[in-house]
């Protein structure tokens, strides 16, 4: 089976998975354990996902003693809200009736 790619902000928030990280990440730095504690997933599993979010920018990390400490880098999020930009008017005319 092969691989999606995973080369952009798109593609990468694409996985629900990715995303809870991200909202995580969004209080402030944490390290990897308590990702795992918080998401109920393996250490393996979240580290693959932190992995890609590192490698499309999404995510810094840095070593704190024997922790990495992973926190949100939100400017590649900035292509996702600049395309959704247009559609802002959508919410407008969907909206029901007051």
């Amino acid at each position: 089976m092969a691989r999606a790619t995973t080369t952009d902000a798109f593609n990468a928030v694409a996985e629900p998975r990715r995303r809870q990280i991200l909202d995580l990440l969004a209080g402030g730095e944490r390290p990897v354990n308590d990702l795992v504690v918080l998401l109920g997933l393996a250490q393996p599993q979240v580290s693959r996902h932190l992995r890609v979010l590192r490698e499309v920018g999404l995510v810094q990390v840095r070593d704190a003693g024997r922790h990495r400490m992973y926190r949100l880098d939100p400017e590649p999020l900035k292509a996702i809200d600049d395309w959704l930009r247009p559609y802002d008017f959508a919410a407008d005319v969907l909206a029901p009736a007051a």
